[in-house]
């Protein structure tokens, strides 16, 4: 029996409130915000708090950050997060690999520095009133895979869950993810083990679970555009069997998504934003590209249904 959950991974740009209800309502059991800068918290940045907001309807939302500075994060965390009562945990960012966050030594930099990080852990569970949880990478590059060593501080800092991203800083998203590293890990330490990386199919979910035994797979990018994933994997759990969305529950869903983003934002950035997201929701389906061009050219909200319906309605089957 395979009863590993399944959580949405964090994803800048992407997994923001009306994703995230999206993803929770088809099945994923945690969802991340998007990674929340903890100094500009701090200065009170307007659109990094924006970042930080959770709907009602959203369930078991884990708030990211990132930052270097323990006091910095601790001050954060008394005055801003322990206030609220809609945080299931708080995650530390030790995996992005940005060139501007690794250049002011925070996100996959840290990976360099593991006593900082037990720093940085220990401060987060000491004045949090929720879980801490971290995410790694395996190094920050090839010759420097740390993530034992990491995780052996992360653990003694007292954080309840490790995602391992089973790839170097170096390698970005390139590659393959290493999962007998995240076996090494599950294995390794006694809190529950989060695996990422390369998991783009209820296969893949399934064959990682088996290889590694972790407690839990982080579904990131194969989620862009396909939050079905998660409703697949919930099926496939509890009956053995799934199958593939249809064109009209795509539609559907690309609709509601829309809708979502509206009630976060202003119509226009509601349907500049949903632009990358119809790429990765029509993307292998039939002449839908005629589709993506037509709709990238209008600024109305039921003038794109329309051309959505149409699309939905001509539609000839197959992918």
């Amino acid at each position: 029996m395979i009863d590993a959950k399944v959580f949405l991974a964090p994803l800048a740009g992407v997994s923001d409130t009306a994703f995230r209800i999206l993803a929770c309502e088809m099945g994923a059991d945690l969802t991340f915000t998007e990674m929340v800068s903890a100094k500009g918290l701090f200065y009170k940045n307007e659109n990094t708090s924006y970042l930080t907001y959770i709907d009602k309807r959203e369930k078991n939302v884990a708030l990211q950050i990132f930052g270097s500075d323990e006091n910095i994060i601790k001050e954060v965390i008394q005055t801003n997060f322990n206030k609220r009562n809609d945080i299931y945990a708080l995650d530390l960012n030790l995996g992005c690999p940005a060139p501007k966050i690794v250049k002011n030594h925070e996100g996959s930099y840290l990976m360099k520095e593991p006593k900082k990080v037990k720093k940085i852990v220990s401060t987060m569970v000491e004045n949090s009133k929720v879980p801490v949880s971290v995410k790694i990478r395996l190094g920050f590059d090839e010759k420097n895979k740390n993530f034992l060593e990491v995780a052996d501080f992360i653990v003694e800092a007292g954080a309840y869950m490790i995602t391992l991203h089973a790839r170097t800083k170096e390698m970005f998203y390139s590659g393959h993810a290493d999962w007998n590293a995240i076996k090494t890990l599950k294995r390794h330490v006694p809190i529950k083990v989060v695996g990422n990386g390369d998991v783009a199919s209820v296969e893949d979910y399934i064959k990682m679970v088996e290889q590694t035994g972790v407690d839990a797979v982080a579904i990131g990018r194969a989620s862009l555009g396909n939050p079905f994933i998660f409703k697949q994997i919930k099926d496939y759990k509890e009956t053995k069997t799934y199958r593939y969305p249809t064109i009209e529950e795509v539609i559907e869903i690309i609709k509601k998504h829309y809708q979502l983003e509206m009630q976060f934002k202003t119509e226009k950035i509601a349907i500049r934003e949903m632009r990358k997201n119809i790429l990765w929701y029509l993307k292998g389906f039939k002449e839908s590209n005629k589709v993506k061009n037509i709709i990238n050219s209008l600024v109305d909200m039921e003038e794109i249904f329309k051309i959505l319906d149409e699309y939905k309605n001509n539609y000839k089957g197959g992918l």
